[in-house]
């Protein structure tokens, strides 16, 4: 099995076009059933598996107190990897069909409020190439609400400033259009003006197409851009745990707040289904309740 999670694993970069965190979140959880199997001196031979075994992995999980987030993500992984696996004919019956899906506590996204937005945007220093990086980086994603992996791909070509539009290469190499307003707009220019410059590289013929670019003159990778924002995050707040994907749900949750219709965050986000995007209403809704509770008389009993 560990050899077919290694094909599985190429498979999923090069056909589905999933990035390499999620790749890796993928491995990680096949990797933890393996070990179970491993632990419990169970076959790892793919047609040796069957629902009973999958069904000692979650109650495995449960007697560890594994979050139920944690624990419907790892089906989620397995059922893929099952069904990639029954594709190459290793076994009859995919043995995760009779599996119901694990229900999970349906959590609102965090964000970002505008004055916290305001005072992470002015952490990049803007005399230093880096700083001016971070800051065209940080602009781009909230004025956007792109991913981390989208931004990482876009090119120099994909740019068109004074339109305000970057051409995005999304999941399952889904083409689209998004748009960046003026401060985003300046903060680029300014960037590849003066802070990409500095950047590049100085003996390649300046070949590298990456907009945004390490030290060394290479194109980032999603994990240095979740390491350099991350440091920006922990001096705006410590109020909770947050991470760069917290951009993308800041720019539809303020969307949402200033009269943006759902159908049209749908296309901007680059979602599939109108589904997905309708959690943004439920944050909206959520604050719509705090406000109320604070702002009428007898909202609270006495």
């Amino acid at each position: 099995m560990q050899q077919e999670l290694c094909s599985y694993i190429e498979y999923i970069k090069a056909v589905k076009n999933v990035s390499e965190h999620t790749a890796r979140g993928y491995s990680s959880d096949i990797e933890k059933f393996i070990a179970f199997l491993n632990k419990e001196e169970l076959s790892t031979v793919p047609a040796d598996i069957d629902v009973k075994i999958l069904r000692r992995f979650l109650a495995s999980m449960q007697k560890d107190k594994a979050g139920k987030a944690s624990i419907a993500r790892r089906l989620s992984s397995l059922r893929g990897f099952f069904r990639y696996m029954l594709k190459k004919g290793l076994f009859d019956l995919d043995p995760t069909i009779s599996l119901s899906t694990y229900k999970q506590d349906k959590k609102l996204p965090k964000f970002l409020r505008p004055p916290q937005i305001d005072q992470l945007l002015q952490q990049p220093d803007p005399n230093t190439a880096a700083g001016m990086r971070d800051a065209a980086m940080m602009e781009t994603l909230y004025a956007s609400g792109i991913r981390v992996s989208e931004l990482v791909g876009i090119n120099l070509n994909d740019l068109d400033i004074k339109a305000g539009e970057i051409r995005i290469m999304g999941k399952g190499s889904k083409e689209r259009i998004v748009l960046i307003g003026g401060a985003a707009q300046e903060t680029l220019a300014r960037y590849l003006s003066y802070g990409r410059i500095k950047l590049q590289p100085k003996m390649m013929g300046n070949l590298e197409q990456a907009v945004f670019l390490n030290t060394l003159g290479k194109r980032l990778s999603a994990r240095s851009v979740r390491r350099i924002i991350d440091q920006y995050f922990m001096a705006v707040t410590d109020e909770m745990k947050i991470s760069p994907h917290v951009l993308r749900h800041t720019f539809a949750t303020h969307m949402l707040e200033n009269g943006a219709d759902l159908r049209s965050i749908q296309e901007l986000l680059g979602h599939s289904s109108i589904s997905t995007t309708q959690i943004y209403a439920h944050v909206t809704q959520e604050r719509l309740k705090q406000v109320y509770d604070s702002a009428h008389p007898r909202a609270k009993e006495e």
